[in-house]
């Protein structure tokens, strides 16, 4: 998805390195677990402030991306 903005950030300094949305210290992982616990996203974006409703949207859309583009290379 070239000329994207990137939405998710790995940084050893940070989280040890683990994937959080950009600017914060939110880990992505936290957004999938909060579905799978069979909570919404407005749970989660009140749980986590920092993290956009864009930046969260956005990351649904790579998600599927890459499940839905990415399993027809395979």
């Amino acid at each position: 998805m070239p000329g994207e903005v990137k939405i998710i950030h790995s940084d050893p300094d940070i989280l040890g390195g683990t994937p959080v949305f950009m600017g914060t210290r939110v880990p992505a992982k936290a957004l999938l677990d909060y579905f799978k616990g069979g909570h919404s996203l407005d749970q989660f974006l009140d749980d986590f402030p920092t993290v956009s409703r864009e930046q969260a949207i956005a990351a649904l859309e790579l998600a599927e991306h890459l499940l839905v583009d990415g399993s027809r290379a395979a």
